[in-house]
């Protein structure tokens, strides 16, 4: 058997300081946590807008648009929700990789973590941050700090989408919660009319109608929405 030919020039590379990899991926995670930040303050700047349509909408009696509008801010809250998600498993890897900036100042190298093999999988999920996250993965890989990931989970996490389908009882509760007043009026309109049409009608000592109850309320968004 001949030896295995070498390549002169690797005789001169120098191999990678555990110490710098690790400040590399913390700063790598601060940025990441701060495009996040940005992120949100704009996404919440939007959601501000779109809560003032659905109270014009409503307004002017046009509730499909006020529901189809409210089906977006359920969307976006759940975005901004899985954000904060996120930035709190940034700062739990920035945690994690201080511990393993320790490491190295004792023991020279870095250590296997699950724990930091864990937060990878949940942030590598997120669109916002595959790519910076899926970059990292590969060096800890070789670094030794975490397991071989496979290709085809990564390439799942690149296509998922785990905001769950917005559901009509949520949506319902946007609108109570932006143009309730609104809505309610709106609901109680075609019921007024009708009593003051039957009110000559009214035999005296009759009992007066009850007030739409929420049931009926409801009914009505169903007919809005149907």
């Amino acid at each position: 058997m001949f030896p295995e030919k070498r390549n002169p020039l690797d005789f001169f590379k120098k191999k990678p300081d555990p110490k710098e990899m690790v400040r590399k991926w913390q700063s790598d995670m601060r940025s990441e946590q701060r495009r996040l930040e940005r992120s949100i303050m704009n996404i919440q700047r939007e959601e501000k807008v779109a809560q003032k349509q659905v109270r014009d909408a409503a307004k002017r009696n046009d509730m499909q648009s006020a529901k189809v509008l409210a089906r977006e801010l359920v969307r976006t809250r759940k975005a901004i929700t899985q954000m904060y998600t996120q930035k709190a498993h940034i700062i739990s890897m920035s945690t994690q990789l201080s511990e393993q900036l320790a490491i190295v100042k004792v023991a020279g190298t870095l250590q296997k973590s699950t724990e930091v093999m864990k937060l990878v999988n949940d942030l590598i999920k997120a669109p916002q941050l595959n790519q910076t996250v899926q970059q990292m993965s590969k060096e800890m890989m070789k670094a030794g700090v975490i397991d071989e990931m496979m290709d085809d989970a990564i390439e799942g996490a690149i296509d998922s989408d785990d905001i769950e389908e917005e559901t009509d009882a949520e949506v319902d509760k946007v609108l109570q919660e932006i143009a309730g007043e609104t809505v309610a009026q709106m609901a109680a309109a075609p019921k007024a009319k009708r009593r003051s049409e039957a009110a000559p009608a009214t035999e005296e000592g009759a009992t007066e109608e009850e007030p739409d109850s929420l049931q009926e309320l409801q009914a009505r968004l169903d007919a809005v929405r149907s």
